[in-house]
């Protein structure tokens, strides 16, 4: 739990800014075409993407070398910093340039801290359990990450209610950051009072994992990329992306944005739960990770037809949740299977650096890439094209991975 609590806070702070893209592009890229606006906005929100490749290795190995629970207190702290900037940060308006470049500097904060937290704390997770408790235990660590999306949806839904348009745009949106950053406090005294876990490090400051790392497993680590490409480009999508998407693209109300990323962080959240316990009860992961990429392939086609075609809020949030529901009971049962492609000695490395090449590849640049796509084509549809070719990346990893189970 003090683990989940903590990776909960840090996902939150560093993805409830895609909640808010479209009131950030207007606060602090401001043009004359709302659409090239939200474009400079995801633009920054993948550039924290960028920054966590290199906080995955340092953090990652530092993990490897020292132990797990002090790689966790330095991510959380970094984390708390980051948020802080942009939660405090003037407009354009206020001070010209620099505020865009604080915003930067604020996400690139933030892309660090994650990139060595995500793989840190699942690490942690699952090799504080047994082999027939690791879904369990890894399944807490996508439930806090399903429940920071609720929350981080729950705040802009109920802010969209609850304030004019006008205060909205000019404050509202603050208020998430400020909660993250006053929180932190919390979270940074929890993991200070963790134990390690039991294969936590070899506490030897002069072992080189990143070397260990390359010259070992280079096709376990391509592997284990393209396992979470489809996820976590469907994540980022079909989650993050529908408030800005619902209103700016399918113009549909700033509420019905906020209510289908609420209903999809929930379905995954309960299905991410349900997904660790079979994972335990399933003598193989590709056997239930095989069909689940199958069927996530086939659905986002027709959910993403059904979302730009319709008008009925209903109907948008019900098609949502089956896909991300689709995407939470595989999730764990691919975590695992690829953190066991490694040995202890570098898990911690391996993980977090596979896992945010993919996020920083195909997840950060992915909001991006659906909105240019859509303003190149003027067709909304046009994004359910990149998230299906994403999607049969990960099914052919799948298919040609070797299952291991290493201690």
């Amino acid at each position: 739990m003090a683990t989940a609590l903590g990776n909960g806070l840090e996902i939150f702070d560093f993805t409830v800014y895609s909640f808010f893209a479209a009131y950030i592009g207007s606060a602090f890229f401001p043009t004359h075409d709302p659409i090239s606006s939200l474009l400079l906005a995801v633009g920054t929100f993948g550039v924290g993407f960028f920054a966590r490749p290199v906080g995955a290795l340092l953090l990652g190995s530092y993990a490897d070398r020292v132990g797990r629970r002090d790689a966790m207190t330095l991510s959380i702290l970094l984390m708390a910093i980051g948020t802080c900037l942009i939660s405090l940060c003037p407009t354009y308006g206020q001070i010209g340039w620099a505020a865009p470049v604080l915003i930067v500097g604020g996400r690139i904060l933030q892309g660090f801290a994650a990139g060595g937290e995500i793989g840190t704390a699942t690490t942690y997770l699952m090799e504080s359990g047994s082999q027939h408790r690791r879904g369990f235990m890894v399944g807490w660590q996508m439930v806090s990450q399903g429940v920071s999306s609720v929350i981080g949806a729950l705040c802009g839904y109920v802010l969209s209610h609850a304030l004019a348009p006008d205060a909205l745009a000019a404050w509202g949106w603050r208020v998430p950051f400020a909660i993250g950053t006053l929180i932190a406090p919390i979270g940074f005294y929890i993991r200070r009072h963790l134990p390690e876990s039991p294969q936590g490090g070899a506490h030897d400051a002069h072992r080189h994992p990143l070397g260990e790392l390359w010259a070992g497993h280079r096709n376990d680590m391509l592997a284990a990329i393209g396992l979470t490409t489809g996820q976590t480009v469907t994540m980022y999508v079909m989650v993050f992306y529908m408030p800005s998407y619902l209103t700016r693209i399918v113009h549909l109300p700033a509420s019905t944005g906020f209510a289908t990323a609420l209903g999809a962080s929930i379905a995954f959240t309960i299905f991410a739960f349900i997904g660790g316990f079979v994972a335990d009860r399933c003598a193989s992961r590709k056997a239930l990770v095989r069909p689940a990429f199958i069927l996530s392939t086939a659905a986002c086609l027709p959910a993403l037809w059904i979302v730009t075609r319709t008008t009925h809020a209903a109907a948008v949030v019900t098609t949502v949740m089956v896909v991300t529901a689709l995407l939470g009971f595989s999730v764990v049962a691919t975590l695992l299977l690829m953190m066991e492609l490694f040995p202890a000695n570098v898990r911690a490395t391996a993980f977090s650096t596979t896992y945010a090449l993919a996020n920083t590849l195909f997840g950060g640049t992915a909001q991006f890439i659906v909105t240019a796509m859509i303003a190149r084509t003027g067709q909304p549809f046009s994004a359910a094209w990149y998230v299906a070719a994403c999607d049969l990346i990960s099914l052919a990893a799948v298919l040609c991975v070797r299952e291991r189970r290493m201690d």
